[in-house]
This record gives structure tokens, sequence and C-alpha cells, in this order.
């Protein structure tokens, strides 16, 4: 039997940049290894496996990527990762590795690499609610006590968004842990937003329905410079041809003209995108070369990688 490629390893924990005025942190919050058929739809496996190469149990590394923004609210942090609230036989599953040190998650270190501490947050943006993406936004203490773990953040996500995460069928029940976000609505510290928003000056989601029916991204707009936080739209480099569409998606058809829409914009105006799946890379823009949008790395403005 031919040997399988290694997997590749996840990027530095910490690596930031200018946009405009602000600095912006990528933080890798650990990994996680998916089914690569489920990753990519209908994408046959002999051309991912090209992109992507996958393990004995046929799934491909992930990360988890979350970023802050230093900016003159706080620190806004855009996607919480999975946090430390599920036991050992899901992270066997979903090959979850985000343990980081003294008991803390990968985020938390994270966040120390950066500069802040947990309480040091004003703003948190989830994409959409799947554990993955939200995780992190409540803990799990020792004796079992479920907190936020950003105890002076107000939380932004899509009031859709949410009542889609509370109402689930047997095909989303198994992405949405009610832990994850129930106890920021009950503390009241969920800011629940209709459509495109600007959240403070120069943050603003953008509907990019598909992935859930009620996703979003986040647009970051600062000294003339823009940057769009993809979730997962986009999750991974690999994904950025249009048809290439997770599995996962609820709606692939809308995601076919979310990107569509989004990726040409991205283009024109020459922002800067990020991924928050990609193992290694956290940032570039967007090419197309006639047939296909591809990734055209963008690593001029980079400040430090840790």
């Amino acid at each position: 039997m031919t040997a399988l490629p290694p997997l590749p390893a996840l990027g530095p924990l910490h690596e930031q940049r200018r946009i405009g005025r602000w600095t912006v942190h990528a933080i890798q919050a650990g990994g996680q290894r998916l089914d690569g058929g489920a990753m990519f739809g209908v994408v046959p496996k002999p051309l991912w496996v090209r992109r992507t190469p996958a393990d004995e149990r046929n799934r491909i590394q992930l990360g988890m990527r979350c970023l802050v923004v230093e900016h003159d609210v706080g620190p806004i942090l855009i996607e919480t990762g999975i946090g430390n609230k599920e036991d050992a036989r899901f992270a066997d599953i979903y090959g979850v590795e985000n343990a980081g040190a003294g008991g803390r998650t990968a985020l938390e270190d994270g966040l120390r690499a950066a500069g802040f501490a947990p309480e040091d947050i004003a703003i948190v943006i989830d994409t959409h609610l799947h554990f993955d993406h939200a995780g992190g936004n409540t803990y799990r203490e020792a004796d079992g006590t479920v907190r936020l773990s950003f105890p002076r953040a107000r939380y932004v996500v899509q009031a859709g968004e949410y009542h889609y995460a509370t109402h689930t069928n047997e095909r989303t029940a198994a992405s949405y842990f009610p832990h994850n976000f129930t106890p920021v609505y009950e503390a009241g510290r969920f800011d629940l937003v209709e459509g495109e928003r600007e959240i403070v000056s120069g943050v603003r989601v953008l509907p990019t329905p598909g992935h859930t029916p009620h996703h979003q991204s986040v647009l970051l707009e600062s000294g003339g410079e823009r940057a769009l936080v993809l979730g997962d739209l986009v999750p991974t480099t690999a994904h950025l041809p249009l048809p290439w569409i997770m599995g996962y998606d609820v709606e692939p058809l809308v995601t076919l003209e979310s990107k569509r829409r989004i990726l040409a914009r991205a283009r024109e105006e020459e922002w800067l995108v990020t991924f928050v799946h990609d193992p290694l890379v956290p940032w570039g823009r967007v090419v197309h070369d006639g047939k296909a949008y591809a990734l055209a790395p963008a690593l001029d403005r980079v400040v430090e990688r840790v």
C-alpha cells in the first residue's frame, strides 16, 4: 500500500499585520480534521486531494483561525474556535487539537501572545454558530459550570442565525450546541442584527448565506484598506474556485451565488481576504486566471509571526 502523504502542520499560533491604522492579529485557535469528501462536496477526491492531502480516515487538516482587531472601542474578536467543553470522543471524531498551556485553550494562548486577556475583549463577532466557530464563546469550569469566555464583551450574530441554531432539525442539530450560545443570550449579551450592519466604525457585517441561511462575513475598513473575514463562505484557499463548495452547506447553490458576488468584489476592490480554516494561510488577495479564482499571497504588511 502506498504511504499517505503527511498532513500539513498548522501555521503559527499568532501572526499580525496592519490594515490601515489598525493592527490585526490572526490567532490559530487549534486544529481539527474533517472528512475530505464532506469538505469538498461534489468535487471528486482525485481533484481535491491534489491540493489537500487526507489521512487514513479520509480527513483533511483544518485550522480554526480567529482575528483580533485593535479598534478604538477596544479589541474586537472575530470567531472563537471550539472552546473546551467537548469530550474525548468528540475530539477523536473531529481530530480536535486545541489545548494550550496550563489548561488553557489555544485561543487563550494566542490572545496572550497578542497581548490580550479575555477580559479585554470589547466585542465578539460570530460569523455563525456552528461548534467550530462559536464554541469558544463560553467555557466550562472544572465543576461543570458554563460561563461566558469574554465577560465584558457584547456578542454579535445575525438574528436569523440565532433562531436557526435554536430550531434545529435532523440535518442541522449536529453542528449547533446550545451551551455555546444560549448562555450568551440568557445573559443579555447578544446583539442580534439583521442584514448588513455597521457594528462600530469601520467594522461591518455582510450577509453571505449558503453555508447556513444567515451566515455573515465581516468587512474591516481602515485608512482606505479593506479586509474581509470570509468565515465558512470560503473556508480554505482550496475553496476559492466557485464550484468547490462544502457538503456541509445547507444551501450550496446559494453559497455559489454568495461566492460569485463577494469574490468578484474582493478582486475588483483589492480586498485582503482571510481564511478561518486554512491550516497555513491566514490571508491574501484574490486573483482570477480566466478560469477560476485563486490566491495571490499578500504578505507585504506582515508585522510579526510567532
